[in-house]
């Protein structure tokens, strides 16, 4: 049997996204949080085979759009990567409405998108940047002790921003470009130590993102952060997630205020502009990140099943 997807790539502020149109195989109805379980329960291969080689690559995120549950949503979408599901991802979600744009599905306004962790709103603006408002974000825990051989004990914070994340701040080696593998290394040492001390965020989640936080040197920039995600590979944009968990710590330090803007930096050098609106749980801030996408192809997966790699090189 052949099988075909149609699909439009983007890259966020650096980052790809595979935004997965039409092909999806049949998942019902009903939450898209239902309808990611049967995607993994049923059709797992096509996830693999989606952001895999020989047709992506391991950093690759894919954005499955669905029919939204609710008429006033956009879509539902699915975002997964090398190594299965996230909750969120803001630039995979920025990257899906420059993508509906470039279709002449959405026009500049507000657009509502459901997502297995809740609904959030994206604004498409006149420039072509999108203004997203993500789910509340928290932190869970702060400055927690960890032993991460041979660097020693490190300090991070636990949070949510629609993904677990560990932020550590100025950590042992400065975030910059040409110290990409060293930091790579360190964070997987994070992820490990985390696993063998059984760390856990909320409700025994597993804390699957490392994000490492400095200064920029850059003048009108707040900070530069490396993030490490699950799948072994670290985010090339500055992680919209991420940059949410990190807006939830510095409003729970006193060192943000609701409506007062950050701009946070990405290993590339790329920027998320980032704020905060606070809610009726003191504990829970609404992050808004804005960013830009560009479309960098059109196309059409096909699925050979006589094709040994048809669903994709695993390592």
């Amino acid at each position: 049997m052949v099988h075909r997807l149609r699909v439009i790539d983007t890259h966020t502020a650096g980052e790809p996204t595979r935004i997965v149109l039409d092909g999806l195989p049949e998942l019902g109805t009903g939450p898209v949080a239902a309808r990611l379980e049967r995607l993994r329960e049923a059709y797992d291969h096509f996830r693999r085979a989606v952001v895999s080689e020989p047709r992506g690559a391991a950093h690759w995120v894919a954005a499955w759009v669905l029919e939204p549950e609710q008429k006033t949503s956009a879509a539902g979408v699915i975002f997964s990567n090398n190594v299965g599901y996230l909750g969120m991802c803001g630039h995979g979600l920025i990257g899906l409405v420059t993508a509906l744009a470039w279709l002449g599905r959405i026009g500049p306004g507000r657009h509502r998108f459901e997502t297995p962790v809740g609904g959030v709103e994206a604004e498409l603006l006149p420039d072509g940047r999108v203004r997203l408002r993500n789910v509340p974000a928290y932190r869970y825990r702060a400055r927690v002790p960890l032993q991460v051989p041979p660097w020693g004990t490190v300090y991070g914070d636990i949070a949510w921003g629609g993904n677990w994340f560990f932020l550590i701040e100025n950590p042992p080696l400065p975030v910059r470009r040409e110290y990409l593998e060293e930091l790579t290394a360190f964070a997987h040492g994070v992820r490990r130590a985390l696993e063998l001390e059984g760390l856990r965020a909320a409700n025994g989640a597993i804390i699957d993102h490392v994000q490492l936080l400095d200064s920029s040197p850059e003048p009108g920039r707040d900070g530069r952060n490396f993030v490490l995600c699950p799948g072994g590979q670290y985010d090339r944009s500055p992680c919209g997630t991420g940059t949410s968990a990190l807006l939830a710590c510095l409003y729970a330090d006193g060192r943000l205020r609701p409506g007062q803007l950050w701009r946070q930096e990405g290993v590339f050098g790329s920027v998320f502009e980032g704020e905060i609106e606070t809610t009726s749980d003191p504990q829970r801030v609404i992050p808004i990140i804005t960013g830009r996408a560009h479309v960098i192809a059109e196309s059409v997966l096909v699925f050979d099943e006589e094709d040994p790699f048809c669903w994709g090189l695993q390592p």
